[in-house]
């Protein structure tokens, strides 16, 4: 007993003397720190001098020689020359008294994150290894998915690959979000390459929308090129696509993304599709075959049914006669009948079932009558001098949403056909309904409307129309690298409809949100007053009139086409 109350004495003792060593180390600590800072902001045996920031009218900063060489190993390899100063012009005054601060007494100060960059930068130069570890464990805490952009550009000075890596992490698990974030299209090729290179190290599939991205951010590199002639804008996107495709192999996309990418014509190599067509149509031959044992198992049931109908008329002929011949075997016509309702009841289960199979193949049958229905819209926009890219088309059918519009619509009027003049538009127009108004300037700008209202057939004057369902679109426009979009009306008229004018897209008492004249090419665009903006632009101003066509009204038609039922 005497002895353990001893131990606990003992260890006692020793916790109480350890807490003491502590203390006084963290007091030695405390005044090593105060004394350093008393010598740096002090003037005592100061024997050297760092000038920063103009060349012309520099800084000067005293500092002790011997302490920054112990410290620094770029000042330990600097200083060993016999000389009272050094110049650092690269370095302004409160940069330089930062990393002072942390050369004599280990202090720093993280002020922002373009402070975090400049004194990484900083501590590189001076070779400070442990700074520069605790800096960069700094910017790594601070990412988060509202500045990883900003990170992964700050850091193309400095190369860092952990923070690289963190920056590509967000982008990937934000990826859906971010598609269409114009940080997106700034990533060097250097860059994309990279991140291709992580997903593939973590063995991760490439959905559709990265090869949208991907397709968008080409076009968007060679269309800053300026390049002039067609042929060299598709051969330098042709070398740009080529330069990622060997990054690919067969096991990086998905299935079902597959046969969306071959709108991507140049993207990837043919003996990518070849390898990836033959094992869809292995898998398309198993499920024809399956389909072809169903259909021989409907056709067995089939004719077992037709069989069990002679066999049931077969015995009602046989109840018949027996009924006629004894009326004793009435017991036993009975039963027949019972047997019979029987065999109806499990022929109506196959029927039944039947039926369910043909709902299974439903989606089957829809999707080819989809495909087919896509590919009579193209042929309708065949001819169009206009419309030439499938995804102009998916776009259109997507905002107009109507199978019936679609599958009917014809291009009932085009001005290089028809004559640019306005009564030859109306005849062709007026009074069809569903109208379709498209767009295309010398400047090459796509643009148009939407009714479903229609113009009418207005003999002097003019009328306006109103379409709560009318919208108006852009296709094409290069300024900003905007995306095609879509604008609905606001409340009241929505069109005009005058002999002496082209197409209006508008609201009374204003300038219409876009006007072709009589001759049809002249016009103007006053975007905003009758059709609401995209967010960010105000109506009225420079942004707003020229969204459309480019400008407000120096823009000449190269194209008019009209569709409709």
């Amino acid at each position: 007993m005497d002895n353990n109350n001893n131990n606990q004495i003992e260890n006692q003792n020793q916790n109480q003397n350890e807490n003491e060593m502590k203390n006084l180390e963290k007091k030695v600590t405390k005044n090593l720190i105060k004394n350093y800072s008393n010598l740096l902001n002090g003037n005592s045996f100061k024997d050297f001098s760092i000038f920063v920031e103009n060349k012309s009218n520099p800084f000067e900063i005293k500092v002790h020689k011997s302490i920054l060489s112990s410290r620094s190993p770029f000042f330990n390899e600097s200083l060993r020359q016999e000389s009272l100063f050094i110049s650092l012009n690269q370095f302004n005054k409160k940069e330089m008294e930062s990393i002072l601060s942390y050369i004599y007494y280990g202090n720093i100060s993280f002020e922002n994150q373009e402070n975090l960059f400049q004194l990484l930068e900083i501590s590189i130069y001076f070779k400070l290894n442990l700074l520069k570890e605790i800096i960069q464990k700094k910017i790594l805490n601070s990412i988060n998915y509202s500045n990883f952009f900003q990170f992964l550009f700050q850091n193309r000075n400095l190369n860092s690959n952990e923070i690289e890596i963190k920056c590509f992490e967000l982008i990937n698990q934000n990826f859906s979000q971010i598609q269409n974030n114009e940080n997106l299209f700034n990533l060097t090729k250097e860059e994309i390459i990279k991140f291709i290179q992580f997903k593939q190290e973590k063995k991760e599939i490439f959905q559709f929308d990265f090869f949208q991205f991907l397709n968008i951010w080409i076009k968007k590199r060679v269309n800053s090129l300026k390049l002039k002639k067609y042929e060299n804008k598709m051969n330098a996107k042709k070398r740009l696509f080529h330069s990622f495709s060997s990054l690919f192999d067969k096991d990086s996309i998905s299935k079902q993304d597959f046969d969306k990418l071959k709108q991507f014509d140049f993207f990837l190599p043919k003996s990518f599709f070849i390898k990836k067509q033959k094992k869809l149509i292995q898998e398309n031959k198993i499920q024809e075959k399956k389909i072809q044992e169903k259909e021989k198992k409907i056709k067995r049931r089939d004719k077992r049914i037709k069989e069990r109908d002679k066999r049931i008329k077969s015995f009602e002929s046989e109840i018949r006669n027996l009924k006629s011949e004894n009326k004793k075997k009435e017991k036993e016509i009975e039963n027949k009948e019972k047997e019979n309702q029987e065999i109806e009841e499990k022929w109506k289960k196959e029927v039944e079932n039947k039926n369910k199979e043909n709902k299974e193949m439903k989606p089957i049958f829809d999707k080819y009558r989809d495909q087919y229905q896509m590919e009579i819209i193209k042929q309708i926009f065949s001819d169009s001098e206009i419309v030439k890219d499938i995804e102009y088309v998916k776009k259109l059918q997507e905002w107009i949403n109507d199978n019936d519009f679609f599958s009917k619509m014809k291009k009932g009027f085009s001005a290089k056909r028809d004559g640019f003049d306005s009564q030859n538009w109306h005849k062709a127009v007026d009074g069809k309904g569903k109208t379709l108004v498209i767009i295309k300037t010398k400047q090459n700008f796509i643009f148009g409307g939407f009714t479903q209202v229609g113009f009418k057939n207005v003999q002097s004057g003019g009328e306006w129309i109103n379409d709560p369902n009318a919208f108006i679109f852009s296709l094409r426009n290069d300024k900003g690298d905007r995306i095609p979009a879509k604008f609905t009306a606001k409340e009241g008229s929505a069109i005009y409809s005058n002999l002496s004018c082209g197409p209006i897209f508008g609201k009374p008492n204003a300038a219409n949100d876009f006007y072709l004249k009589s001759s049809l090419q002249p016009g103007y665009s006053n975007f905003g007053y009758g059709y609401n903006l995209p967010n960010g632009i105000t109506y009225n101003t420079y942004q707003a009139q020229s969204y459309l066509a480019g400008s407000y009204d120096k823009w000449v038609v190269d194209e008019l086409e009209t569709y409709f039922i």
